[in-house]
Order: structure tokens, then sequence, then C-alpha cells
């Protein structure tokens, strides 16, 4: 088996959280890095969960576990929160997503999807007017 360790843009995770953050945003795409540079994007809800996970990710090392809540669906997912477990919340429920080093740069509402695929069911006798003709057996 190969002992390949995955890799954010050539940088390991290690080498990920030793950069600052302005040597960050230049890793990440347009998009992310336009909005992590406005003032506006670091709102208080978003500092409060930066530094619950932060506190999370302590604890983790200590030995205990910790899940964060939060309906913060629009925060994007930095190296220095890699590792620890995020629930976030989808209208309904909470989903537990333990954050990855794929997830970097990413939203954290595109892994808490908000809509469920519908199946429906067999029509059966009464779904509709003409279904009341067929003889029965």
């Amino acid at each position: 088996m190969s002992s390949r360790k995955f890799r954010y843009r050539g940088f390991t995770i290690e080498e990920l959280k030793q950069k600052s953050m302005d040597e960050i945003l230049e890793l990440l795409p347009a998009r992310r890095r336009r909005n992590l540079s406005r003032q506006e994007f670091w709102t208080p809800r978003r500092k409060k969960l930066l530094e619950d996970i932060r506190r999370a990710i302590e604890a983790q090392e200590k030995g205990e576990k910790v899940v964060v809540r939060t309906h913060v669906r629009d925060m994007t997912v930095l190296p220095e929160m890699v590792g620890a477990t995020v629930a976030i919340y989808n209208g309904k429920e909470y989903i537990e997503i333990l954050i990855q080093l794929q997830m970097i740069g990413h939203v954290f509402g595109e892994f808490s999807p908000t809509t469920k695929k519908v199946n429906h069911g067999s029509p059966g006798i009464g779904a509709t007017r003409s279904s009341l003709y067929v003889p029965l057996k």
C-alpha cells in the first residue's frame, strides 16, 4: 500500500497550520479569498464559532469528545479546523461532520444538505378517479 498523504495545493496539514491567514488566503479559491478578506465576513457569530472550534480541538487533544453545534452554514473551512467535529443545522436537525483536509476552502452548508430525495410510493386503489373502476380480483 502507498503511504501517500493528502495535500492541499501541495501543502500537508502541518505546513498549512503553521501559515498565517494571509498565506492561507492565497491558496483558497477566488470566491472564498474575497469573502474572508472582507471585514464584514467576520461577524460576531463567525468569530464565536471559530473560538468554539479552537476550544474543541484543544479538548480533543486532551482526550475529550466535543461537538460544536452551529447554524452558521456559510463559514469557510480553514486549516486550523481540521480534526474538529461540527454539528451543522440543516433546518430540521444537526448533522455531525468530522472536518477533514479535503474540506478546506468549502463552506459548512455543502456538507449538511437541506433537502432530501423524494421517493413517492406506488399508486394504489383510490389514488386517482380512474383507479376506482379497476375490477378487484
